[in-house]
């Protein structure tokens, strides 16, 4: 996808995996790379045979932020231009990812800092390594964390951004989970076999209910309460009536997988 040596992609038993190889400067979020992620998202969301897409790295770092050995150092890079300015293009990536009607995994075998934070906060879960250490660096190069803010903030109390965003110290994972910045810490031993279960649970949901119950984690919270009956009274209507809910149903009924899952793995 895009710069084939930016991000590997993969499909296999219905997940999409989405490699970031530039172990070189730690996965820096060059233009090749943040392209290379934006194509692997489109093309997974257009994959019927993809019900999870899992964002992964290769090398030491997950993703270490912002380029700042070139020309990117200004900045992630341009994007499109949205009501007179344009937008960056990590803002276009991070809202790619809180977009997509698949969930998306990030599955962290490597330290996060910057812009890589924002990166695995736009994901929909997010499981580390209990080595990792993720840190909002921007304030000791001389800028903020900016655009990630808007990812990072909702999962975030108040005293525990304002302590991340100025000090710009690294913390562990274990203390990521614990803030609510990524879903969990595991042993570094048990991060595959973890991610392979979240997985499993996703994929055990209705496609269209999971692209539901999603846009209701993004957008409930922002709405007054009356607004927010009305549209949720909507969705459940909607979903209630559709084919998957009769799949579903029947299924329970009668004590079977629905179509959508996989079949249980060999022991």
């Amino acid at each position: 996808m895009g710069d084939e040596t930016a991000v590997r992609y993969a499909v296999k038993d219905a997940v999409a995996a989405l490699t970031m190889d530039q172990p070189h400067n730690r996965n820096a979020l060059t233009p090749a790379l943040m392209a290379g992620l934006a194509q692997g998202l489109e093309a997974a969301l257009a994959d019927e045979s993809v019900g999870v897409i899992v964002l992964t790295n290769n090398g030491p770092a997950f993703c270490a932020g912002a380029d700042l050995s070139g020309a990117s150092a200004a900045g992630p890079g341009a994007g499109k231009r949205r009501g007179g300015a344009r937008r960056d293009g990590l803002a276009e990536l991070l809202a790619a990812i809180q977009d997509s009607t698949k969930p998306v995994v990030a599955r962290i075998a490597g330290h996060c800092m910057g812009g890589g934070v924002g990166l695995a906060a736009a994901c929909d879960l997010s499981v580390a390594g209990d080595a990792v250490k993720f840190g909002f660096t921007e304030v000791r190069v001389g800028v903020a964390p900016a655009i990630i803010s808007v990812v990072c903030l909702p999962k975030l109390r108040r005293a525990d951004a304002l302590e991340l965003f100025l000090s710009g110290e690294r913390i562990s994972a274990a203390r990521a989970a614990e803030i609510g910045l990524i879903t969990r810490a595991v042993p570094a031993a048990d991060l595959d076999a973890e991610v392979t279960a979240v997985v499993a649970r996703l994929l055990a949901g209705g496609p269209s209910a999971l692209a539901a119950a999603k846009r209701l984690v993004y957008t409930i919270p922002g709405m007054d309460r009356e607004a927010a009956f009305t549209r949720t009274t909507e969705v459940s209507q909607a979903l209630f009536a559709s084919a998957e809910a009769a799949e579903g149903m029947a299924a329970f009924r009668e004590k079977r997988l629905p179509s959508w899952a996989p079949p249980p793995s060999e022991p």
